[in-house]
């Protein structure tokens, strides 16, 4: 993997869990793959649009992050299950649980609660479930049996809410995988603080969700880095200032 932007020194290798480190305990960072033509998936899913670097800034980005956020949809689709230790993580976390918890965002609370993202959490990382007021109270009440249970908002999930509540329980540095629903709530409450967007070497069509889907925003955002491998590019903007 080779750093195309900033200039690199001559003969510089990347470090990914530099070039990617937080910028201090809280930050929301939106990391997502998509085509050439701004399809983030092909067949359903967005791992036909993945490679091998991909799967690669993927790990680090996980390895450095507090807590995983996602949507419901996106863990039934993706098949989530619980973030398992890597042994390249243990300098990222040092003083943290092995592996970071993962939070779903869900306002019906429709979740297998008999998968194994409740069942076989990590210790120190038991899922989170992300919900609001509205939700049935005899699914939470069946949730709060497998998971810790977050209330944020009354008739919808407040996200702002979540990520405050989140951070409270030191789990501020929050990485989120999705989906475009997910990511469009985000911008629309003005929480993104990052976006971590691979561009794969692919045109896919049809009817394929771009990174966002919600209402418009315009955020401002700085590039802060372009790597590159095997035709992929890994790019990070950062909130602007300006």
């Amino acid at each position: 993997m080779r750093l195309l932007h900033p200039a690199p020194p001559a003969g510089t290798d990347v470090d990914l869990a530099l070039a990617y480190a937080y910028p201090g305990p809280r930050c929301v960072r939106v990391n997502m793959v998509a085509s050439a033509d701004g399809g983030i998936w092909l067949k359903g899913l967005s791992g036909g649009l993945s490679g091998t670097g991909d799967r690669r800034v993927f790990g680090v980005l996980r390895g450095l992050a507090d807590v995983i956020l996602a949507g419901a949809e996106t863990v039934r689709s993706e098949g989530y299950g619980p973030a398992r230790p890597r042994e390249s993580w243990r300098a990222l976390r040092e003083g943290r649980p092995a592996a970071p918890a993962v939070a779903v965002v869900t306002r019906s609370l429709e979740l297998d609660l008999d998968s194994p993202l409740f069942t076989e959490a990590e210790p120190g990382a038991r899922t989170i479930v992300v919900t609001c007021g509205a939700a049935p109270a005899d699914r939470r009440a069946r949730a709060a049996g497998r998971a810790d249970v977050i209330v944020a908002g009354d008739d919808r999930v407040d996200l702002a809410a979540a990520v405050r509540e989140l951070g409270e329980r030191g789990l501020g540095r929050v990485l989120c995988e999705g989906g475009a629903r997910i990511n469009g709530q985000l911008a629309a409450a003005d929480l993104v603080d990052e976006l971590c967007l691979t561009v794969s070497p692919m045109l896919v069509g049809g009817s394929a969700a771009r990174v966002l889907d919600g209402p418009d925003v315009l955020a401002r955002l700085r590039l802060a880095h372009v790597l590159e491998e095997d035709g992929f590019l890994f790019t990070r903007y950062i909130r602007s200032s300006s």
